[in-house]
Order: C-alpha cells, then sequence, then structure tokens
C-alpha cells in the first residue's frame, strides 16, 4: 500500500530536527561551490530540488540558464520570491513525474536523493533523460560515517550510523547514504562516477555547529582547514560529493 507524500509538511521543523540549519546555509553551501566549480561546465544548469532557492542563488553567478525542479510548492513559492526575475525557470513536480524540455549541461543534486523512495529510478532519468553528452553530475549526500553521527550512535542516541530516525522519517528520508552505496546506486542507474570526495569534516551535530557559529570561537581558518581535511578523510565529512557524467 502506498501514500501520498505531503511535501509541504516534510520541510517543516520537527521536534527532533530542523529540515535546515544555518550550519547548511554559512558553510555547507559555500563548502559545496568550492568543491563544485572546477568540475563546472559551460552552458545549462539542472537543480533538482531546489527548497527555498537559497542554494540557487550561490549557482547564478557562474549559468545565465537555469532550470529548478521542487516537489514542494510552498518552498518554491518562497524561492520565486527570493529569486526575483532571474533566468530561472520554476518547476513545480515530483522527479519521477517531471517532464523537462531538454538535456542539461550541469544537474545539481544536493542533500535531496536520501528523500526519494526510489533513488536508482531517478538517477536513471538523469542519466537517460536529463544530462547532455558531456554533461556532469553533482551528487551531494549526507554521511552516514560522519563523526558526528557514530558520536550519538556510541551516545545511544541512533541505533546505527545508516539508521534513519523518526524526525528524518518525517522529513521525507528514505535511507542515510555513505561513499559506497551512494556509488553503488549511481552506477546501478548506468552513471560513470568520475570524482569522489567529502565536503567538511564534522564532529559536531548542526544545532551544535549553529550555536558555535554565533560565537568568536571558530575562525574562518579553522572552517577552512575542516574543508581540506575532509578532503584528505572523505569517509568522515558531513556530506559526501560524487561527480559523475553520462554512462553509456
Amino acid at each position: 500500500m502506498t501514500t501520498t507524500r505531503d511535501f509541504n509538511k516534510e520541510i517543516i521543523d520537527n521536534e527532533g530536527r530542523n529540515y535546515f540549519y544555518g550550519f547548511d546555509y554559512d558553510v555547507i553551501h559555500p563548502y559545496m561551490i568550492k568543491s563544485f566549480e572546477p568540475f563546472f561546465r559551460n552552458g545549462s544548469l539542472l537543480e533538482l530540488g531546489s527548497f527555498k532557492g537559497d542554494f540557487t542563488k550561490r549557482l547564478l553567478p557562474y549559468f545565465n540558464d537555469i532550470t529548478c525542479v521542487e516537489a514542494s510548492d510552498i518552498a518554491l513559492a518562497e524561492a520565486k520570491e527570493k529569486l526575483g526575475k532571474k533566468n530561472i525557470t520554476l518547476i513545480n513536480s515530483t522527479f519521477e513525474a517531471a517532464t523537462l524540455p531538454k538535456r542539461y549541461d550541469n544537474i545539481v543534486l544536493t542533500h535531496v536523493l536520501e528523500h526519494i523512495a526510489d533513488p536508482v529510478l531517478v538517477l536513471k532519468r538523469i542519466n537517460d533523460e536529463w544530462l547532455a553528452e558531456d554533461g556532469r553530475l553533482f551528487l551531494v549526500c549526507p554521511n552516514a560515517n560522519a563523526p558526528s553521527r557514530q558520536i550519538a550512535v556510541k551516545m545511544g542516541l541512533i541505533t546505527h550510523n545508516a539508521a534513519v530516525t523518526q524526525a528524518e522519517a518525517e522529513h521525507g528520508h528514505h535511507c542515510t547514504y555513505s561513499l559506497d552505496t551512494l556509488e553503488c546506486d549511481a552506477v546501478a542507474a548506468g552513471l560513470n562516477v568520475v570524482y569522489r570526495s567529502g565536503i567538511f569534516f564534522k564532529a559536531l551535530a548542526n544545532f551544535q555547529w549553529d550555536k558555535l557559529l554565533r560565537t568568536d570561537i571558530v575562525s574562518r581558518e579553522y572552517l577552512e582547514g575542516c574543508y581540506k581535511l575532509g578532503q584528505q578523510y572523505p569517509d568522515l565529512c558531513s556530506s559526501i560529493f560524487l561527480m559523475c557524467e553520462k554512462g553509456a
């Protein structure tokens, strides 16, 4: 038996976690862009799961042809207001049902795949229908093996690294990826995984980082150190990152 998802309800903060943290916007988003930038192709960009447009704003300096697909009409309305009349096409649809007009030189899917009931199906659509022949997919997911998550296991707060907590389930999570399981799904969809990395070494939970960032304890140099250390130890990062190209 299947139930209809309420995407507007899923984006509401719940008792166990926020849907979006200041840490995401202030730290993870800039370092995602820094990780993606060397691999960007000239041309168009498709952002799958644009939420309220915060990450989209960071992509504007790099692309003048952007299409965003978002399942929550409430989030998309806020994104439209936030982004203004830029060269952006906003589409309210699920990825499974979306009909897109062309193929794209760059596709961004950040902290979204874990929300999808059949991730291989969506990744296969990306590979077969939406990615240009020489295009690139920038795929990022929260990391099951992040130290902050492993500490939570040792504290008895969650059962195992890859667990989906009740609070995460209420936000629409279906799984928690690690590098091996994420690459497994990408390969199963026919994508060619070209580059693997992590984004930002992270030993504190997001809510702890939000409190810390309101102080002067952490310097910009410290954040940069965490980013560089994450490239050395991707399996201990807040997020894991695959850059993929179109497979056969």
